[in-house]
């Protein structure tokens, strides 16, 4: 096997989400690069769904760059939302908005809703490309099951975490440690299905 490694573009600039994936396809002899590195715009997130918004980030990136990419679509869906804020989950309360915004309009929507009608989970759908045309990319997804608490909990994590209650930790998933969210988050769920399909296609 060669030992220069294959370069794949992370379809985003997040430098956590680099990081990550670095590590998780150390041994596959993969070389994750952000899509910064490569001037590739953002583009236009057009679909309905999870997976179609990851397949439209990992193309373009793939597009632009020439590599295999790499893309992941998350959000949170709140099922006495009728799946809202769903994949506009980054902007609920509006394009510009923080999480203190998006969490504060949540709370305002589900103020009159009873704690048992609060279910609510988290997903993460991971695209791997092999080339923009790649007519079977490997799609991957994850969801992780909790409820809606009715005020912030925690200080950690990053978007909904202070809100989303976990039922197997009993506390929100801000109060989990790093490591403890990472074992068993969505995308951590994504994650390990996408380490397991790359194995397969690489046959390492």
């Amino acid at each position: 096997m060669s030992t220069e490694k294959q370069k794949v573009v992370l379809a985003s600039g997040n430098k956590g989400k680099l990081n990550e994936l670095q590590q998780m396809l150390d041994g596959l002899n993969f070389e994750v690069l952000p899509q910064s590195d490569f001037n590739v715009s953002s583009v236009p997130e057009t679909g309905l769904t999870f997976v179609e918004n990851a397949l439209i980030k990992a193309r373009h990136a793939s597009k632009v760059t020439g590599l295999p990419a790499i893309s992941d679509d998350s959000g949170l869906e709140v099922d006495a939302l009728n799946g809202q804020p769903g994949i506009y989950s980054a902007r609920y309360a509006g394009e510009d908005a923080d999480d203190a915004d998006n969490n504060a309009k949540l709370l305002e929507a589900l103020k009159d809703v009873p704690s048992e009608q609060r279910t609510a989970r988290f997903h993460s759908v991971l695209v791997y490309m092999r080339h923009e045309s790649d007519p079977t990319p490997l799609i991957c997804h994850g969801s992780w099951e909790g409820s809606i608490l009715t005020e912030a909990a925690g200080v950690g994590g990053f978007g909904y975490d202070p809100l989303f209650w976990v039922p197997e930790k009993g506390c929100a998933s801000a109060e989990l440690t790093k490591e403890q969210k990472n074992a068993i988050s969505h995308r951590a769920k994504a994650k390990d299905q996408l380490l397991v399909q790359l194995k397969a296609l690489l046959d390492v």
